[in-house]
């Protein structure tokens, strides 16, 4: 594998896969590092989950690239960790986890009985999205709150990602969120807002593995909205870019495999494993068709190490302030908050999506069971009422 992969990488596929890996270790690590601090986790905690969301989905994208010789990238999921933040109010970790192995049982199942395409199509996408927009608007507004708590940083922050997305040929060399952090890091410095206490005695991860405990109270709340994200949202993006590059993506393999590394993530305390739509869209952005996937097992590479030097990584980036890791996490959601809520308000179940979008947003538990779970519902019973005509149910 390795000198066959060494043979087909090109300056394409190297740039292409450090382009992405510089994607998934900035905006996305600031959403995490934001709902793990927010969500009470320690250093430890945080550190598991960065070893497993992205050192666990590297081994897995490497397999996969290989396997089917195209691009296919896996990693944790962004949504799940938004959920996560919404329900470590009220419930244990150990519960969380609990509800990640169920959910991933759950999702095993439907990659290998094949019902995974006929309960996705019953489902109104317009009321998933909406349940992404609610639960991504608190992290859109990290980046006006952060001008509050650090003026100079959010303006260098803010003034770098507007100036690289405004030229598009910058920003295929550098991500823009990428520039952002490059900027406020280096004004972190100037204002003396960089307060690194110590590194970590070793550079390597010692992974926690979490005993699951299974309560109803998680399972309602969870498994439903986790189970739809993954399968329904993350894992269908990521399907939909390969198949627009030419691709036949393997999707019962990619469900099955999502349900599995479900477990094994949940076991280190990391969120659910997807399919990665922005990823897969950058090591599709150049090159030939037939030798893309180098770039996916070079970029799953670079993941597996970045999950094992973990504790290097948490060290560093506890050191800056905290209005400059939401704005990053903020910024890396935007077009993603943009998305769904183009998708959720411009179709037949606006009502519906508007509802759920509502609902969810306001973070306000029933019964002890989160909001995106009742968002979900009393947005389907709305359409259901006053937007008939738009329902497949």
């Amino acid at each position: 594998m390795i000198q066959e992969t060494i043979r087909v990488l090109n300056k394409h596929n190297m740039i292409n896969a450090l382009t992405a890996f510089m994607f998934t270790t900035t905006g996305p690590l600031a959403i995490m590092l934001s709902v793990g601090t927010q969500g009470g986790l320690n250093g430890s905690d945080i550190s598991s989950w960065i070893f497993a969301g992205y050192a666990l989905g590297g081994v897995i994208s490497v397999l996969f690239s290989y396997l089917y010789k195209m691009p296919i990238t896996f990693a944790w999921t962004i949504p799940g960790a938004m959920l996560l933040l919404y329900s470590l109010d009220h419930l244990r970790f150990r519960e969380v986890v609990g509800a990640y192995i169920a959910s991933g049982v759950l999702i095993t199942v439907l990659g290998l009985t094949g019902w995974m395409k006929v309960l996705m199509d019953k489902l109104p996408f317009p009321i998933v999205m909406g349940m992404i927009g609610g639960l991504f608007l608190p992290y859109g507004l990290k980046i006006i709150y952060a001008f509050q708590e650090a003026f100079w940083n959010s303006l260098a922050v803010l003034g770098a990602y507007i100036l690289l997305s405004m030229f598009p040929r910058w920003a295929a060399l550098i991500p823009p969120v990428f520039g952002a952090l490059v900027a406020g890091f280096v004004m972190s410095l100037i204002t003396g807002n960089f307060h690194l206490r110590q590194l970590p005695a070793s550079p390597f991860v010692h992974p926690n593995l979490y005993l699951p405990v299974f309560s109803w109270q998680a399972m309602l709340e969870l498994v439903i909205p986790l189970t739809i994200t993954v399968i329904g949202i993350q894992n269908a993006q990521g399907f939909a870019v390969l198949k627009m590059n030419g691709y036949e993506p393997p999707v019962n393999a990619s469900t099955t495999v999502c349900g599995v590394g479900f477990v094994f993530f949940g076991l280190f305390g990391s969120v659910p494993a997807c399919v990665t739509g922005p990823v897969n869209a950058i090591l599709n952005n150049s090159g030939t068709k037939e030798t893309r996937y180098a770039g996916g097992i070079l970029f799953g590479l670079l993941s597996f190490l970045f999950g094992v030097f973990s504790p290097v990584v948490v060290a560093l980036t506890s050191a800056l302030p905290a209005a400059f890791i939401g704005m990053l996490g903020g910024l890396a959601l935007i077009q993603v908050l943009r998305s769904s809520m183009v998708e959720a308000f411009s179709s037949r179940l606006s009502l519906g999506a508007l509802t759920t979008f509502m609902v969810t947003v306001s973070n306000v538990a029933i019964f002890h069971i989160g909001s995106a779970f009742w968002g979900l519902l009393f947005g389907l019973g709305v359409s259901r009422l006053f937007e008939r005509d738009g329902l497949k149910i």
